[in-house]
């Protein structure tokens, strides 16, 4: 089992204090949600643990060990998918998976997985949002790395494919950590095993739905 620890983390965007105390710990086995409202700095946290935007602070540990986040992609530790896409659109699906995958055991493991199966001869552009943030998750999840930050998988997705990502990241959490963060707030909450909401640039433990309205993330009469 594997463990990433955040002790403490700050960042500033000029005068503007977006993070201020926020932390949490990860094991393998477990998905942690991460909720807060619109500004709050969710993305900005991932990118931070990621190591694609610098902290003003930050403290973070593998295993209880210091993990410096500019080095995250080089130690492979963390995978990460951004809110985004990454993918070129005029690519066919097929011709992508050799670049995320050398062996021809992990290219198997893409390319006949039912969903891809359907998709493989299309471009990206092609795709519907179901169908490419999919495959995505489905890319960024089988790459060796003991951790997955994941930015908005559910976001604006059809109800077939939120299943299908679902039992996707059920899948995965058999062998890594995942951080989520999402609006879509029941699906997160329908999979993880412990969340955090983020408010004035601090973080507080929630248990389920009531917490969220009680921190003021979700109104009353949600």
């Amino acid at each position: 089992m594997a463990i990433l620890e955040l002790h403490k983390v700050e960042k500033s965007f000029g005068a503007k204090e977006i993070l201020k105390k926020v932390s949490f710990s990860c094991s393998t086995g477990e998905i942690l949600g991460i909720f807060g409202r619109n500004g709050c700095g969710k993305s900005t946290l991932l990118k931070m643990i990621f190591g694609t935007l610098e902290a003003s602070k930050i403290e973070m540990s593998f295993n209880h060990k210091l993990l410096i986040p500019s080095k995250v992609i080089l130690q492979k530790k963390i995978a990460y998918l951004p809110q985004h896409s990454f993918l070129p659109f005029n690519s066919k699906v097929r011709d992508l998976i050799p670049i995320y995958y050398q062996s021809q055991k992990d290219q198997d493991a893409i390319f006949y997985d039912s969903q891809i199966a359907l998709i493989s001869s299309k471009k990206i552009k092609e795709l519907s949002i179901g169908q490419l943030r999919y495959l995505q998750v489905l890319l960024i999840g089988n790459l060796d790395r003991d951790f997955i930050l994941l930015d908005e998988p559910f976001s604006m997705i059809d109800p077939l494919y939120k299943e299908k990502i679902r039992e996707l990241l059920l899948k995965l959490k058999q062998k890594k950590g995942i951080i989520i963060t999402d609006h879509y707030y029941e699906d997160v909450l329908n999979i993880t095993s412990k969340n955090i909401v983020i408010k004035d640039g601090i973080s507080s433990p929630i248990n389920h739905k009531e917490d969220l309205k009680k921190m003021e993330y979700l109104s009353k009469n949600s």
